[in-house]
């Protein structure tokens, strides 16, 4: 089964609280959550959420 990463934003001015993020079987090895940019307000302070 594909990863799925729940994540959240940092910026303390975003009103996300947290999003997940799926993943194909075709994602590069070497991606990770520094490549991504929150859905909500576009920044870049995001982290992992360890469950």
């Amino acid at each position: 089964m594909p990863a799925t990463k729940e994540i959240t934003c940092d910026d303390p001015d975003c009103e996300l609280d947290m999003f997940e993020n799926h993943y194909t079987y075709d994602v590069p090895e070497d991606h990770t959550v520094e490549d991504l940019r929150c859905p909500y307000c576009g920044g870049r302070d995001l982290s992992l959420i360890e469950v």
